[in-house]
C-alpha cells in the first residue's frame, strides 16, 4: 500500500461563492479517499516584494511552510481577462522565491478550472502551466480538465449534480494521484 501523499489545493478566486472554490470542494471529496489534502488560504499573502524576503511576514512563513511540506499540487484557476487571477500569480511567486528556495521545485501539480464560459479557463490553464514551468513544477499533461460550470452545476458545499461529470473528475482525480505517486517514485 502506498503511502498517502500530501496534497495542498490552491484556489485562485478570493470569492466565497466561486465556482472555483466549489469545484476545489468537489476535487477534494474526489480525492479524500487517496491523498490527505489541504485548502491553502492564499488571500493572505501581501504583494510580493523582494525587499520583504530576508523579514517575511507571518503569512508567508506559513505559506511556504505548507507549501514546502506538501508532495504534490492541485491549482483551481478561474480565468480573469485571458490569464490567471493575480492573487494565484502572487502566492506562487512568494513561493519560488528566493530561488534558492523555491517551495515548488520539482513537485508534481495539476492544474484545473472552471467558467460560466464554455471554454472552462482553458486560457488561464494554458497560462498557469507556463508559470509552473517557469518554477520548476511538472504538470500532469493530461487527461485536461476545462469545466463549463453551468449554472447549479457546482454546489455550495462542493456537490456535483450532474454524474457524467463527476464521473469525468474521478477519472481525472484518480490519473492524477497514479500519476503522482509514478514521479515520487523516480529516481531524481
Amino acid at each position: 500500500m502506498m503511502t498517502p501523499l500530501r496534497v495542498n489545493v490552491l484556489v485562485g478566486s478570493l470569492r466565497s461563492g466561486s465556482v472555483n472554490r466549489r469545484l476545489a470542494l468537489a476535487l477534494g471529496r474526489l480525492l479524500a479517499d487517496q491523498v490527505q489534502t489541504s485548502f491553502i488560504d492564499i488571500g493572505t499573502l501581501p504583494h510580493y516584494n523582494e525587499d520583504a524576503e530576508a523579514h517575511p511576514v507571518q503569512a508567508v512563513v506559513e505559506f511556504r511552510t505548507s507549501c514546502a511540506s506538501a508532495d504534490a499540487f492541485v491549482f483551481v484557476t478561474p480565468e480573469y481577462n485571458r490569464s490567471v487571477p493575480g492573487v494565484l500569480k502572487n502566492a506562487i511567486d512568494q513561493g519560488s522565491r528566493p530561488k534558492a528556495a523555491n517551495v515548488w521545485k520539482g513537485k508534481p501539480a495539476a492544474v484545473t478550472g472552471a467558467s460560466l464560459g464554455v471554454l472552462g479557463s482553458s486560457m488561464a490553464q494554458q497560462h498557469l502551466r507556463n508559470i509552473l514551468a517557469a518554477v520548476d513544477v511538472p504538470v500532469m499533461g493530461h487527461p485536461e480538465a476545462y469545466i463549463h460550470a453551468k449554472p447549479g452545476l457546482l454546489l455550495e458545499d462542493g456537490v456535483i449534480t450532474d454524474e457524467s461529470v463527476t464521473r469525468f473528475l474521478r477519472e481525472w482525480c484518480d490519473s492524477f494521484v497514479k500519476w503522482a505517486h509514478v514521479f515520487h517514485q523516480q529516481p531524481r
